[in-house]
């Protein structure tokens, strides 16, 4: 899937932050190419801090082992950038963290491919109640735009999730 770089609403981040309070659920993050800015997102919204719980910067890839839990022989073997680390890591920010929901985020922004990886690639991962989903994407564009839809996608994604 090709995705344009347009971040995500006001309204569409408040609808998760809302469902989330209805639910009575939380979230946590852990994050590698967006360092931090689906978080920051989640927090624009007024009273999210009943909901977000924290999150986890993992842009080095030893702090993906260190603070998210990722298996440093998938890391070896595959690299930051990969499904799998994105599952790994949403699962360590839920766990990590004490939350309902753990997102994880790994990409390359570019210009450069990384371990092989073209830039533009975002892998996301979305531990919750009932198990663990992976989507990888394709995003044209430089450095902010390819950050800019993982943060749009990552939130789109998570608020079809809650319903």
């Amino acid at each position: 899937m090709i995705l344009e770089p347009v971040g995500p609403t006001f309204a569409q981040v408040a609808g998760i932050v809302e469902a989330l309070k209805r639910r009575g659920e939380s979230v946590a993050t852990a994050e590698s190419l967006t360092a931090g800015l689906v978080c920051s997102v989640l927090t624009e919204v007024p009273g999210s801090s009943s909901v977000v719980r924290g999150g986890l910067v993992v842009y080095a890839t030893e702090l993906k082992t260190e603070l998210a839990g990722v298996d440093p022989e998938l890391l070896a073997t595959h690299g930051a950038v990969h499904p799998e680390v994105a599952e790994q890591l949403s699962r360590g920010a839920r766990d990590r963290c004490g939350a309902q929901w753990g997102l994880g985020l790994t990409g390359v922004a570019g210009p450069d491919p990384q371990d092989g990886v073209a830039p533009g690639t975002v892998h996301l991962g979305f531990t919750g109640p009932d198990g663990t989903r992976v989507r990888t994407v394709q995003v044209p564009g430089d450095r902010h735009a390819v950050r800019s839809a993982a943060v749009r996608v990552s939130l789109e994604h998570f608020g079809e999730l809650l319903g």
